[in-house]
């Protein structure tokens, strides 16, 4: 793509929830964006967003949603609304010309999402979610590795987790356990990043077949809490192999971000694959050819681990870039479309978590694409 030198993206934030004090810091630190204005559904709360993360006091503050849309100087919205509320916001923020970079998960189920992609795109708009780690130099790199054919080989298995250990008072009072707001729970907040994932590891092939685990644990209001899903490719590889998956995510375990993809050669692995435990880098370990020795009393390896520095942003500061990058170039270049890309990585992920929450309400059934 052709880059040209335009003014600052001038973003509005759309709902004052905790990760918009993330992405804000990211919308200040990357070189083409600015944040223009920030909305809550009270005054009173935006101010308060305002005045403890230090914002400029020319970030213009909002006390409805509504208000923020009609300024005519945002050019793009990021929303981390509950998401139950995306799909009638995020095409409001559409049909008001504004580019949407939303959290996740994007929507309820891929119906509501394709309502939403489908008024961006007919308003020549850029969407994208709010999946940060695929922007992070180690995913750049991780992907190169992984489609060397040199060294990882045919993909046969992944193992993914995202877990964290919830207290009490998020039980309590967090939207992601409400059935109102955000009935998928764990399955949309954190079955997201490893559905994502596996799909990242197949180059965004979609599977045969998805399969709740039954050890399925919902709240008294019927919202996943924790889960695990069994996702298979059944098409064979060069090899003759098929890919299986297995994902594990819960409110209920100690916090883990593990991602290990084994092939035909070599094996990958991290333990901090949504978010870096070190801003500034971020490592993994690869191991080609592994053997046990003489007596089977150790191997013939030892895993290499690999570095990658992330000096100049963090990686959401990448993702607000990324998506900035588009915007500019379809404000400033005539008769340039939105990227494709994104949009259908949100889109496939949906699908995936659409496919599980399908076989929990089935008991556990086996769902076919």
């Amino acid at each position: 793509m052709a880059e040209t030198e335009v003014a600052q993206v001038r973003f509005g934030i759309v709902g004052c929830a905790n990760i918009a004090r993330k992405v804000a810091r990211a919308i200040n630190l990357a070189s083409n964006s600015i944040l223009h204005a920030i909305a809550s559904r009270s005054i009173d709360k935006a101010k308060r967003f305002a005045s403890d993360n230090g914002l400029d006091p020319r970030v213009k503050i909002y006390g409805s949603y509504d208000q923020l849309l009609d300024d005519p100087s945002v050019d793009a919205v990021y929303m981390p609304l509950p998401t139950s509320l995306h799909v009638h916001w995020a095409v409001m923020a559409a049909q008001k010309g504004k580019h949407v970079l939303i959290e996740k998960p994007t929507a309820l189920d891929v119906g509501e999402l394709d309502t939403i992609l489908e008024a961006c795109q007919s308003n020549g708009l850029q969407f994208m979610d709010g999946s940060m780690w695929l922007h992070h130099p180690r995913t750049v790199k991780m992907k190169e590795m992984l489609f060397d054919s040199k060294l990882l080989g045919d993909v046969n298995y992944i193992y993914s987790t995202s877990t964290i250990s919830a207290s009490p008072e998020f039980f309590e009072n967090d939207i992601r356990v409400k059935g109102n707001l955000d009935s998928l729970g764990a399955l949309g907040d954190l079955g997201w990043y490893c559905l994502g994932a596996v799909l990242w590891a197949k180059n965004y092939q979609l599977p045969t077949v998805v399969t709740a685990l039954p050890d399925v644990t919902t709240n008294s209001d019927g919202v996943i809490v924790s889960f695990s899903a069994s996702i298979q490719y059944k098409e064979p590889s060069s090899s003759g192999a098929t890919t299986n998956a297995i994902i594990y995510c819960s409110f209920l375990a100690d916090t883990s971000m593990d991602l290990t993809i084994t092939g035909s050669k070599g094996s990958l692995n991290l333990n901090d694959f949504i978010i870096p435990q070190r801003e500034s880098s971020a490592s993994f370990e690869f191991t080609l050819g592994a053997k046990f020795v003489d007596l089977h009393i150790g191997w013939n390896v030892k895993p290499e681990r690999v570095v990658v520095n992330c000096d100049e942003l963090p990686q959401e500061g990448l993702m607000v870039e990324e998506f900035t990058r588009i915007v500019a170039w379809i404000r400033t270049t005539p008769g340039v479309l939105p990227d494709p890309k994104w949009p259908e990585i949100s889109r496939k992920t949906q699908m995936l978590v659409d496919a599980v929450k399908k076989s929990v309400d089935l008991g556990c059934k086996p769902v076919y694409f």
